[in-house]
């Protein structure tokens, strides 16, 4: 028999969370949008920027898939209002509409929470790529492990979701670990995703360092820029930057480049410091250094709130290391616990494996 009383329940709750979205989506304002830019793409001139015309025909495209999505949902939780009360007027007997009902809740139910999710993605470079740079703290070799372990988790992660994971520079101790590595996450999104990760990760497990078998505390920081599309120039004085070649080094055989080859910029201004060695040439190298750099001067312009890349002065501090946002306990007992959300996952395995979406979502929701 139908439990009516349930699923009316579930049709009360998508509706006041569906009403809720309408309110952040502001559809109305949409289509205003909508009719402004169709006009536009009236005037003669319009196709004549190349770059201009599809970046605008981009967003167009944008609001009319938010527009659709938004109507068949309301049209979709509306259906389960019909269904509900027809199953109540038959008593709950009809399992062929207990059926029906069932699979238009979990249908509804679903595009709910993804037009939820992809609401949490309004930043400005939310839908770019992400540059996820690992750096170990204090805790010596046990510390550079940690930064290794956390590398992995958000390689793992980055798999999962069908995106490409390219290094980009990557400094490895002999004895364990690595003291720093930069990765470039592309795929959609990616940025909106991982800016949640950026901050201080602390570690407490028993170390495979420490004969005595005792506790030891291990922390490293994840730092989060986007990569900046080519469209987006910025302006820096060369007269700021410091430029060093020297020799990469890797893991040994073909791999290793023998040419001086890795690049190191240092914005002076800041202290902010960049490097790339994975690409075959100087050239292309220091490409990809000034890309990052770019980056982060236009992140920390914008937090800095300042006008101009010219303005930020003082140095760059990435992170300080009382400012954890994540433990992760492996000993005494397992736990991963996020300290701004309070997000908890006993699993400590399956987070290292990449199963990082809760923490994510929960940190987006609640930093709408």
């Amino acid at each position: 028999m139908i439990n009516i009383q349930d699923y009316k329940s579930e049709y009360e709750d998508m509706r006041k969370k569906a009403k809720e979205l309408g309110e952040s989506l502001d559809p109305s304002s949409l289509k205003s949008k909508k009719a402004k830019i169709e006009k536009l793409m009236e005037d003669q001139g319009f196709w004549e920027d190349a770059d201009r015309s599809n970046r605008i025909l981009q967003e167009n495209r944008t609001i009319e898939i938010r527009l659709a999505q938004y109507s068949q949902l309301i049209s979709s939780i509306e259906d389960i209002s019909i269904l509900v009360e027809l199953c109540d007027e038959d008593l709950g007997e009809d399992h062929e509409m207990e059926e029906s009902l069932n699979m238009q809740v979990k249908e509804a139910r679903k595009n709910l929470d993804q037009m939820t999710l992809e609401m949490l993605f309004s930043g400005q470079y939310d839908s770019n790529n992400a540059i996820l740079s690992v750096n170990s703290g204090a805790g010596g070799l046990d510390a550079q492990d940690w930064a290794q372990m956390l590398l992995r988790m958000y390689t793992r992660w980055s798999e999962s979701k069908g995106f490409k994971v390219k290094l980009i520079y990557m400094n490895s101790d002999p004895e364990a670990g690595i003291k720093t590595a930069t990765i470039l996450v592309q795929g959609q999104n990616a940025y909106g995703h991982l800016k949640c990760e950026k901050g201080v990760h602390r570690l407490v497990r028993i170390s495979p360092f420490d004969s005595s078998g005792k506790r030891h505390t291990s922390f490293a920081s994840i730092d989060v820029t986007p990569e900046l599309k080519q469209d987006v120039s910025v302006d820096i004085n060369q007269n700021d930057l410091k430029i060093d070649t020297y020799r990469s080094s890797g893991a040994g055989g073909q791999h290793v480049n023998t040419t001086d080859s890795a690049v190191r910029i240092t914005h002076l201004p800041t202290g902010i410091v960049v490097q790339c060695q994975n690409e075959r040439s100087q050239h292309s190298n220091k490409d990809i250094a000034m890309k990052i750099l770019m980056a982060k001067l236009v992140q920390l312009k914008e937090e800095e709130n300042k006008e101009r890349i010219e303005d930020i002065q003082g140095k760059y501090s990435q992170i300080t290391w009382g400012s954890q946002i994540r433990s992760y306990v492996f000993q005494p007992y397992k736990l991963v616990k996020d300290h701004r959300t309070n997000e908890e996952n006993a699993n400590v395995d399956a987070v290292m494996d990449g199963k990082l979406d809760n923490f994510m979502f929960e940190y987006l929701k609640q930093n709408i």
